[in-house]
């Protein structure tokens, strides 16, 4: 009798402790969260869920060899992107379609689908590199970056050489969050210091005063720097020039750099790679590997905000 009692009462308490398995799978899912992205070079829009995407998205944007704890600061930054973007959250899309956000990385994000990634990494090494970003994205599942309440624009770039840039200094207009850090945590960065050499001739096409050098020869002076040290503006001849439209019209890694004029070649040494605003992505490496988590990466590039889980 006592045999029977007890082998009731075990009985009794395993389906206690399985109960709350049933029950979870009875109740109803979620549906995921959808991003409708227009493929540019294909001139289509396709569907898939948002956490689907920013796997896409972070293997397009961050190295898969990086510290697990730099990927998953990546994702978060990428989910707080897109959400920004899409219009079920008061987006504005991507304009002159019904997508949400493109892969055009000059207007959205780098986004790579499986046959890109199996060209790029070979086919062994995306399943080892898909598992891991996998993971990363999965470990953030939801979590986006929120300044009071609301999605930040979660800038991010490759290197930022000694310090990120404030938003001011590339855009004009400040940002409480896109404040400029003390980076040093990026050198082992391949692109943190490099050279670019133009001709004189194709430097001068490139800012539209001919291909000929003048009479006066070609001053070349920096007139200012930002608070973070990167080339405000700049003397070419007679001409004053900001040094992101400088940027943009060489094509040069960043506005972080020096100038000379040597052996008939107009020279820049260039400090960093990208904008410099908000996370630097080999910045966020290193200090992941330093011991950092994910969300002490994101609370150093982006000051005062919160991390918090995104409602469906």
């Amino acid at each position: 009798m006592r045999q029977a009692i007890g082998i009731f009462f075990l009985f009794f308490f395993i389906l206690l402790c399985l109960l709350p398995l049933f029950l979870v799978k009875c109740l109803p899912s979620q549906p995921p969260i959808m991003v409708r992205l227009y493929l540019k070079e294909e001139k289509k829009t396709i569907s898939l869920g948002l956490e689907e995407y920013i796997k896409g998205v972070v293997a397009g944007e961050m190295l898969a060899n990086f510290h697990p704890e730099a990927l998953k600061a990546q994702a978060v930054a990428a989910r707080t992107v897109a959400v920004r973007r899409l219009k079920r959250y008061g987006g504005a899309g991507y304009p002159g379609t019904d997508a949400d956000l493109s892969n055009d990385v000059h207007d959205s994000q780098a986004w790579c689908n499986r046959k890109q990634l199996i060209a790029k990494w070979g086919l062994w090494g995306y399943y080892r590199n898909w598992q891991k970003i996998t993971a990363a994205v999965e470990g953030t599942a939801g979590l986006v970056l929120t300044y009071h309440g609301q999605p930040i624009d979660a800038l991010y770039h490759s290197t930022s050489g000694p310090r990120t840039a404030n938003a001011e200094e590339v855009w004009g207009t400040p940002v409480p969050y896109l404040k400029s850090v003390p980076c040093s945590f990026g050198q082992h960065s391949p692109r943190y210091r490099q050279e670019q050499a133009f001709t004189v001739a194709a430097f001068l096409s490139a800012l539209g005063m001919g291909e000929k050098l003048p009479a006066t020869g070609l001053p070349l002076r920096i007139i200012d720097r930002t608070a973070s040290g990167r080339v405000n503006t700049l003397q070419i001849g007679d001409q004053v020039y900001q040094g992101v439209d400088l940027r943009f019209r060489l094509g040069l890694a960043s506005t972080n750099f020096t100038v000379r004029l040597e052996g008939g070649k107009v020279i820049f040494t260039t400090i960093g790679y990208g904008h410099g605003v908000g996370l630097c992505q080999y910045g966020a490496d290193g200090l992941a590997k330093a011991g950092k988590t994910f969300r002490e990466i994101l609370h150093y590039y982006y000051q005062d905000v919160e991390i918090r889980k995104l409602r469906p």
